[in-house]
């Protein structure tokens, strides 16, 4: 029977603007799974017993779950078709929502974030290879409005998460949760598997023009230090900003929730307006100035001791980094072809997911408004990162600007020549996805 529905589902691709919909579908639900877990972290916390570090041991489960299924998960959009494998792991995402809530201690809690980090983890790459897929369909950027589509999740996630807190346990909350994304994916996969028909021979072409000249994969890296640097802070604020308000500003519990609901609604309005923000300033300016803005929103959370004033630097971060990481992304793709999302996803999400055990660990030694601070310090990298990136000559004509595709560090040495060593190693560590370093030009 399930394969009579995929076969019915792939018979004829659904249209531009309806795939679109279920890839913005998509997003929306993976921001809303992860804005209601933010939002419940603190409830979580006391009751399962989880001090700072603790806390800091069962988020990085989940970061290693995560980590651990991104390499799957791309083999497995190869072999099964990247709209199957989307909404299989939106499904998949759906169910382990509910496993934080059903914790009753630190090693329980260790394990259902380990699968539920493995779940949000395919579908973060899932939902990235369709929506370059959507891209190419469409011939035009829309990778940073799928964003604004996450964004916006997490925003009502956040929102429903903090009013939630005052009326109903995290475990029937999580449980809705779930089955409201399988109610969403009920429309949304059968939409996502259809986007699988006639792709092959459109992807064996595509792939064949990327991989006519070699690919600068020590940029691609950089470019996912960028993503991953600014990503850190997402990660850092969903999960440990709403105990900050609660225990340095003793917020109300929809308060504290609202400091990541800020947070996400002015990330989401700044992807919706990104299109017009690169035309007005350009990339580099929008980066640069992105990272640097949500560096001062950053130190000004952490160092006021005023709720609203805090409230408004988590707003701040918000709208600096909103449009980092698909900038990063869509200049990755242009660069390395899909490799190079592939590549610079994955780094970059080792920020979103890293971020949070780290605060943990700084926490419980010095505190935890000085572990958000170093949000300001990635922040303030990512910048230097971008500003160590120039060059005139372009390796792909679709890239909108020039000054990218030699970069240099800080005009001495090629970031190349720098990264080099880096890249073997990483080659080592992710086998197909950098196989094009051999390619590397270091000259």
């Amino acid at each position: 029977m399930l394969r009579s529905v995929l076969s019915r589902a792939r018979a004829t691709p659904p249209s531009l603007s309806r795939l679109r919909a279920a890839v913005a579908v998509l997003f929306a639900l993976d921001g809303f799974v992860f804005g209601s877990w933010a939002a419940r972290v603190p409830d979580v916390s006391a009751a399962t017993g989880a001090g700072h570090t603790a806390l800091g041991v069962a988020l990085l489960c989940l970061s290693l779950g995560a980590l651990a299924c991104m390499h799957l998960t791309g083999a497995l959009c190869s072999r099964l078709g990247t709209g199957l494998t989307a909404a299989l792991a939106g499904v998949l995402a759906s169910v382990c929502a509910v496993l934080p809530g059903l914790a009753t201690g630190v090693p329980a809690l260790c394990a259902g974030l380990l699968v539920f980090g493995a779940a949000t983890g395919a579908v973060n790459v899932a939902a990235n290879s369709v929506g370059v897929q959507v891209e190419a369909r469409a011939g035009r950027p829309l990778l940073s409005g799928l964003h604004a589509a996450f964004s916006a999740g997490g925003l009502l996630g956040a929102l429903v998460g903090g009013l939630a807190s005052a009326v109903v346990g995290v475990e029937p909350h999580l449980a809705a949760v779930a089955v409201l994304g399988l109610v969403v994916m009920a429309w949304a996969g059968p939409v996502l598997v259809g986007a699988d028909a006639g792709s092959r021979a459109a992807a064996a072409g595509r792939s064949a023009g990327a991989d006519a000249g070699p690919r600068p994969t020590a940029v691609l890296i950089v470019l996912g230090a960028v993503a991953g640097a600014t990503a850190y802070g997402e990660g850092a604020l969903s999960d440990w900003g709403a105990l900050h308000l609660r225990e340095q500003l003793h917020a109300a519990p929809a308060l504290a929730a609202a400091g990541y609901a800020g947070f996400s609604s002015a990330m989401a309005a700044g992807r919706l307006a990104g299109g017009r923000l690169v035309a007005a300033v350009g990339e580099r300016r929008l980066l640069v100035g992105g990272a640097l803005l949500a560096a001062a929103g950053a130190l000004t959370a952490v160092t006021t001791a005023s709720l609203p004033v805090a409230l408004g630097g988590f707003v701040l971060v918000g709208l600096g980094l909103a449009n980092v990481f698909p900038l990063a992304i869509a200049r990755a793709g242009a660069l390395g072809g899909p490799s190079g999302v592939a590549l610079a996803t994955t780094v970059g999400y080792t920020g979103l997911l890293g971020g949070p055990p780290v605060i943990g660990f700084l926490a419980e030694h010095a505190g935890l408004p000085t572990a958000l601070g170093t949000v300001a310090l990635m922040a303030v990298l990512a910048a230097v990162l971008v500003l160590g990136i120039e060059g005139s000559a372009l390796r792909r004509p679709s890239l909108p600007r020039g000054g990218w595709a030699q970069p240099v560090l800080f005009g001495r040495r090629p970031v190349a020549v720098v990264l080099a060593p880096a890249a073997a190693r990483v080659r080592r560590g992710t086998g197909s996805y950098v196989r094009d370093l051999t390619l590397l030009e270091v000259g």
